[in-house]
């Protein structure tokens, strides 16, 4: 038994509340290692001889990546506190108790030596996320290529590769005109990249974060645009550039006029002056990836952070939008966020707060910060094993039970899976013009839990490389939108939408093959049981059990095989009796 990899710690990631009286406790064993996980609980305060409240409960695997099991038990209690060990045989029948992050051979009777949960304390504690939020479909914007109400010549429209300074006049205007196409295509939500004052095409260097650039539109506009998405049905979150501002920002402005003597120079982080800001030198001030255009702001000034959730709340109360996605978020300090936490949910309870982060995030999700993240790992999976196929089809779905196997349990529904964004090249670059690898993606993104992200365009086949060609205009031109593949994306989000066992339901049995390349999971709710299978690779892939049964994705009888990348959903009259993985 390998000692080493057995974790568990008595926090808000291994042992919460779900709910008020229902807690998750999980553990972690080496991938294949232990054989068996029996939980055994007690009350910490009453007497066993006044009252014996010892139980003890089978764990179960819930799922594993790459080199982990994670066992999970969902305990129903009532008590001031808990106390709790583990006992745990390995595969050759050798037992060891855990508790207290001590290994024992012999039963723990010494409620010292146990794990301690305070049940007040981690209800308290316990993750409130927006219920509408929850596995809806996001449809990002770039809004000065999206679409405008002024006229622009097509040659200039549709240029390709694109470089940062093209000015195609893209306006809120724009893209209120285009809602019902938005809608049409079945997406919830609308998150938009800055749209505040910047002399850049790609706003994220803001100098007035109280006007709308003048390119895009007015406050009026965006008013009317989210009072209209909403109207639809629809909802809008903004893009919240709080780590860095412009030059001309006023604030460093007046740093650059005044230097030692302006009374704005802790908004910054200033080493020395002159300042150096000439493009291709360091700059002697901390700044966004060292881009001397883009000051990093000091958000432990509080006069700073004043600021910041003063911009943060004023559009929420202005315009009513729906919530934040905030850039580089993970180069902001925990004091701020959970500082930006309470302030955001004072003005609006449900309001959406989701951080951009490149690697993995588990201490910002923890309930008194962001309620989900960008989900980089997924995209890099996804491109990983679709469009490089560099990985095969067990890692893939190890490295996703590594982000559920991490995280809370109700985050699954949250996280934002995207598979491009305005700061990659698009997938269909990727994979050469491949629709039938894009197709895989964008079915890996829509089929499973969380918020898929469609970056606009991917769903007629827009093609770009990397930054800034992936920002091209948005192919409005129907002589040049890939009319089958948009049927396609628009099919997988009507069956999201009307199978919430896709996304809501408990999985009762998976498994990966990198034979056939086939990655097969089977979701039950409601007494209602749905297989999803992915074909990873070309080729043919046989499933003759499944034959005769419908597949949703063509609203035809399965054949029993798949092709080249291909994906079925098929509807089960019958449940298996095979056992949960």
């Amino acid at each position: 038994m390998e000692y080493a990899a057995i974790r568990h710690f008595a926090d808000k990631r291994y042992c919460y509340a779900i709910e008020k009286g229902r807690f998750l406790i999980r553990l972690e064993t080496k991938k294949g290692d232990v054989e068996s996980v029996v939980l055994h609980v007690q009350d910490k305060y009453l007497p066993l001889e006044l009252l014996d409240t010892r139980r003890e409960y089978t764990m179960k695997i819930t799922c594993s990546d790459n080199y982990i099991d994670y066992y999970e038990q969902i305990l129903e209690i009532d008590v001031v506190c808990l106390r709790y060990f583990f006992e745990i045989k390995d595969t050759m029948g050798n037992v060891v108790y855990y508790g207290s992050h001590n290994f024992y051979k012999e039963f723990i009777t010494d409620i010292d030596r146990m794990f301690d949960c305070p049940q007040n304390l981690r209800e308290e504690e316990m993750l409130e996320l927006p219920e509408w939020a929850k596995n809806r479909v996001v449809y990002q914007i770039f809004p000065s290529r999206y679409a405008t109400d002024q006229e622009v010549a097509e040659n200039e429209w549709y240029q390709s590769p694109i470089g940062h300074e093209a000015d195609l006049k893209g306006s809120l205007r724009g893209i209120i005109r285009n809602l019902d196409y938005i809608r049409q295509l079945g997406a919830d939500v609308i998150y938009m990249t800055p749209v505040f004052s910047s002399d850049s095409s790609h706003k994220y260097n803001i100098d007035d974060y109280y006007r709308i650039d003048p390119s895009f539109g007015t406050k009026e506009d965006l008013r009317e645009l989210v009072e209209k998405a909403h109207g639809l049905g629809m909802y809008v979150i903004l893009d919240g550039v709080f780590n860095h501002t412009a030059v001309d920002f006023f604030a460093f402005r007046d740093v650059m006029e005044k230097k030692e003597q302006s009374c704005y120079l802790d908004w910054y982080y200033i080493n020395e002056f002159p300042l150096v800001t000439e493009p291709g030198k360091k700059p002697n001030y901390k700044t966004f990836s060292y881009a001397a255009s883009m000051p990093k702001l000091n958000l432990q000034n509080k006069e700073t952070a004043d600021f910041v959730i003063d911009v943060a709340t004023y559009w929420i109360q202005e315009c009513d939008i729906d919530g934040w996605r905030l850039d580089v978020g993970d180069e902001i300090n925990h004091a701020f966020w959970k500082r930006f936490r309470r302030e955001i949910k004072a003005v609006k309870k449900d309001a959406l707060i989701v951080g951009e982060i490149w690697h993995f995030a588990g201490d910002f999700l923890e309930g008194d910060e962001w309620d989900s993240i960008m989900n980089y790992q997924f995209y890099h999976a996804v491109t990983d094993m679709v469009a490089a196929e560099k990985i095969c089809a067990s890692s893939f779905t190890g490295i996703l039970n590594f982000i559920k196997g991490n995280l809370n349990q109700g985050l699954e529904g949250y996280l934002w899976n995207f598979i491009d964004t305005h700061d990659t090249a698009r997938f269909l670059h990727l994979v050469s013009q491949d629709t039938g690898k894009q197709k895989l993606a964008a079915a890996i993104q829509l089929l499973l839990p969380g918020m898929p992200v469609i970056y606009y365009g991917d769903e007629v086949g827009m093609d770009g490389g990397p930054d800034p060609d992936c920002r091209r205009g948005m192919l409005w031109d129907e002589e040049r939108q890939d009319k089958e593949l948009f049927y396609y994306y628009r099919t997988l989000i009507q069956i999201r939408h009307g199978y919430p066992v896709l996304t809501e339901g408990r999985i009762v049995y998976q498994y990966a093959d990198d034979r056939t390349g086939l990655i097969y999971i089977e979701r039950e709710l409601k007494g209602q049981v749905i297989a999803l299978v992915f074909h990873t690779r070309k080729g043919n892939a046989q499933l003759p059990e499944l034959t005769g049964m419908k597949n949703l994705v063509n609203g035809m009888n399965f054949e029993g095989r798949l092709g080249d990348y291909e994906t079925a959903v098929i509807v089960k009259q019958i449940r298996t009796n095979r056992e949960g993985m």
